[in-house]
């Protein structure tokens, strides 16, 4: 067959068109150098399919966590170096650079180096992961919910028709026959295991009405349980908002989903006891809490009752009337005090004002003149003097012969005329000690 001239066909594939098509060969070619610059590279998977044709061995790896496959080859010089030999369900490691046979325009793996994935490779690489997300904080108690003392509705995720799932129902059912779940079954295990568990858990994490989600399976290999320590998984039970409980395989069995759940069962039987309480102990509770609740009510009311007898049995109150009656007599003898103090008081300021009263008198002009006295005054100014009338006369010569006088006596007025100075028959007494003269008294009449 002749070959076309490559001259004239595009350089690039963006570039040919209805009328300057690429050969099909051509394309081949292209994509196969192409493929074969890539590098080659460890993968991890299952082997599904294992065929052996003369020193050549054609088989099917899966991923072990999705539904994905490739086909890959060996040379018997690869598989000669396997420390066991392998077969179909291996777990294994190969050393693959992707090759496409020009021919059949077939993609496949030539496997450079392979290596079986023993047990203790597995569980190394699961410690590994677990110390990783354990220095996230992924497994912290604060970071651990609360479970519902009573949930209502409980999310399970379990097996198709499994064990597990009858273990957790039945034993729910037991402890607290009002219980209701939302069941969930998806494969446990194989490669869709964690696919369908990670839907499972987020589409019960969205519902509301759901107070738990249990995660539950039996007891298995740890190829079988190896699902559960995905780190895709494990991450997605940290951000759920539900508290999630994890009862895998039995009490020896620990994938890294027992670390990151809220709250780690032993078995499923285990998981259903721990999510809702005993009926029967519950009520047994309620009735001692009411028993005790009535005693402690009781010892309340008995012990105010004593109080309040107590009280009651008090004067003061077994009879009101003596408060008020000793009160009373209180008052009444305060009022007596209060009323002779007043009294002795008021007749003391009277006796007071008396002999005051009586000092006032002994002193006033008016009683002088009751004793006998008269007051001289003049009747009519002198001449020749600043005397004016009504002055009282001291002196004899303050009235010359012929002046006009009134004299006022106790009750009443005279009229009289002095005839002058008239001689002393009786000596004159000291004027300190002696009572006034009556014709010249000390006092003003009109000071009284």
């Amino acid at each position: 067959m002749e070959e076309p001239d490559l001259s004239t066909l595009p350089a690039r594939a963006a570039d040919t068109t209805p009328e300057n098509p690429w050969p099909l060969h051509v394309l081949s070619r292209k994509l196969k150098e192409h493929i074969e610059r890539s590098p080659q590279v460890w993968i991890e998977g299952q082997v599904i399919e294992l065929n052996r044709r003369g020193q050549t061995a054609y088989l099917t790896l899966r991923d072990v966590d999705a539904e994905i496959s490739l086909p890959a080859s060996a040379w018997g010089t690869v598989m000669a170096r396997l420390r066991e030999p392998i077969e179909r369900g291996s777990r294994v490691v190969a050393l693959v650079k992707p090759e496409m046979w020009l021919k059949t325009g077939r993609l496949t793996m030539a496997v450079r180096d392979m290596r079986p994935v023993g047990l203790g490779d597995l569980l190394a690489r699961i410690e590994r992961l677990r110390q990783a997300l354990g220095s996230e904080g992924l497994f912290a108690d604060h970071r651990k919910r609360p479970l519902p003392m009573l949930p209502h509705r409980i999310g399970l995720i379990t097996g198709r028709d499994s064990d597990a799932k009858k273990d957790v129902l039945r034993n729910a059912a037991l402890r607290w026959p009002a219980v209701q779940f939302e069941i969930r079954e998806v494969a446990v295990q194989g490669a869709s295991a964690v696919s369908e568990v990670l839907g499972a858990l987020r589409e019960l994490d969205a519902l509301a009405e759901v107070d738990v989600i249990v995660i539950a399976r039996g007891g298995g290999s740890l190829e079988d349980l190896l699902p559960f320590s995905n780190e895709s998984l494990v991450r997605a039970v940290a951000e759920a908002v539900t508290p999630v409980v994890s009862a895998i395989g039995h009490e020896a069995d620990r994938p890294i989903l027992d670390d990151v759940a809220d709250l780690r069962a032993s078995t499923p039987t285990d998981a259903a006891k721990r999510i809702v309480p005993d009926v029967t102990e519950e009520l047994a509770r309620v009735r001692q809490c009411r028993e005790r609740f009535e005693r402690q009510v009781r010892l309340l009311v008995e012990r105010e009752s004593d109080r309040l007898a107590s009280i009651r049995s008090r004067p003061v109150l077994s009879c009101p009337g003596t408060m008020v009656e000793g009160r009373h007599d209180e008052l009444q003898r305060l009022r007596g005090r209060s009323l002779a103090a007043v009294s002795t008081a008021v007749a003391r300021a009277s006796d007071g004002v008396t002999h005051l009263r009586a000092q006032m008198r002994a002193l006033s002009p008016q009683q002088t003149l009751d004793r006998g006295y008269a007051v001289v005054q003049l009747a009519a100014g002198v001449a020749g003097t600043e005397a004016h009338p009504g002055a009282v006369v001291f002196d004899p010569d303050e009235a010359p012969a012929g002046t006009a006088l009134r004299l006022r006596l106790a009750r009443g007025e005279l009229a009289a005329r002095s005839e002058g100075t008239q001689p002393t028959a009786v000596p004159h007494a000291p004027r300190s000690n002696a009572a006034p003269s009556p014709t010249t008294p000390k006092e003003d009449p009109r000071d009284g």
